[in-house]
């Protein structure tokens, strides 16, 4: 096999990974404000406990593994295609909000479960539209690829500011 071959093999199944994997971390992300949301004040302790019980499994079993499958999958890609493209880095930043919301979502998981009957989760709509704005976004960015010109960006983000580290010395 020639080298080609074999790097080209090794880009198809890291994208089929990244892909699969996101496509499990975006859909658990909008089912869990759907099952969360299914909690009702006032509700026995035992379907809320089969609720607790189901949403804290999907975040930590599935939905977070598939958010580290699908960052430590696509991450290679970038270096083995060599894509360091104005659009790659605002479709990065679109995957920091995902990751936000990710650890949002768990944040709720994680206080349904400690305060049982105290709290309530918020609505399920503005963290789905929330998703569905960056889901279509990233995707808009990795169809098309748009050409960005990097000159509106502010120069804040453009060119180094000539400033010292916050620390003494760079840690080891």
């Amino acid at each position: 096999m020639a080298a080609g071959s074999v790097a080209g093999m090794i880009i198809t199944l890291l994208k089929a990974i990244h892909i699969m994997a996101l496509l499990l971390w975006t859909a658990g992300l909008l089912s869990l404000p759907l099952m969360l949301a299914r909690h009702e004040e006032g509700e026995h302790q035992f379907r809320y406990a089969r609720i607790r019980k189901f949403t804290h499994y999907s975040y930590t079993r599935l939905v977070t593994p598939a958010a580290v499958i699908a960052i430590a999958a696509g991450t290679p890609l970038i270096f083995l295609r060599g894509m360091f493209v104005p659009w790659l880095f605002a479709k990065l930043a679109l995957v920091a909000m995902l990751v936000a919301l990710h650890a949002f979502v768990g944040h709720i998981v994680l206080k349904m479960g400690e305060e049982a009957g105290e709290q309530q989760p918020p609505p399920a709509w503005p963290m789905m539209t929330g998703l569905c704005v960056l889901i279509l976004g990233i995707l808009i960015l990795v169809l098309l690829k748009p050409p960005l010109d990097v000159q509106q960006l502010p120069d804040l983000l453009r060119a180094p500011v000539g400033r010292q580290l916050p620390l003494e010395e760079v840690p080891n």
